[in-house]
């Protein structure tokens, strides 16, 4: 099944659009800032269509903000205030905005793969291989004639000093 591609532009506007929607009335600075240094990581990551760390960068800010507006909403929340019209919108289009954001981190998440970036989570640890087939040897780089090995001296040359 092939995913649809959505467009940086529109993911950005959407989450703009509800960001100073959610920000109108309940929501502290913090909520503000959190959301709005995101959305610049966004306009970094469409300003510059090759770059992966900037698309990796709008994708870690977008998740981040997941976990930071989950707990802006159970701190910051009017339990047992008298809510307006206005801070019941303020509201649902902050949760609205939340409830979106998985979704585009998953767009977001192909958007990373589109442009060469393979981040792989590995939970194991750390090992050391001695498979060096991927190397190439530097010796194999040397014209046949030339000596590899610049610094030994052959047995009937006395040691000398060399000038480079």
């Amino acid at each position: 099944m092939e995913v649809p591609a959505i467009n940086l532009k529109a993911i950005l506007f959407i989450h703009w659009l509800l960001t100073i929607w959610g920000c109108m009335l309940w929501l502290p600075p913090s909520y503000t800032w959190g959301n709005f240094t995101m959305l610049a990581m966004g306009v970094w990551a469409m300003a510059q269509r090759d770059s992966v760390d900037a698309i990796l960068m709008f994708l870690l800010g977008m998740t981040v903000t997941i976990v930071t507006d989950i707990v802006h909403f159970g701190l910051f929340y009017p339990a047992n205030a008298r809510i307006t019209h206005t801070g019941r919108f303020s509201i649902g289009m902050a949760i609205l905005s939340l409830i979106l954001k998985p979704l585009s981190c998953f767009f977001v998440y192909q958007m990373y793969r589109e442009r060469g970036g393979d981040y792989n989570i590995h939970f194991a640890f750390p090992t050391v291989t001695r498979n060096r087939d991927a190397y190439q040897s530097i010796e194999q780089q040397d014209p046949p004639g030339s000596s590899a090995k610049p610094f030994v001296q052959s047995e009937d040359q006395h040691p000398s000093v060399r000038s480079y």
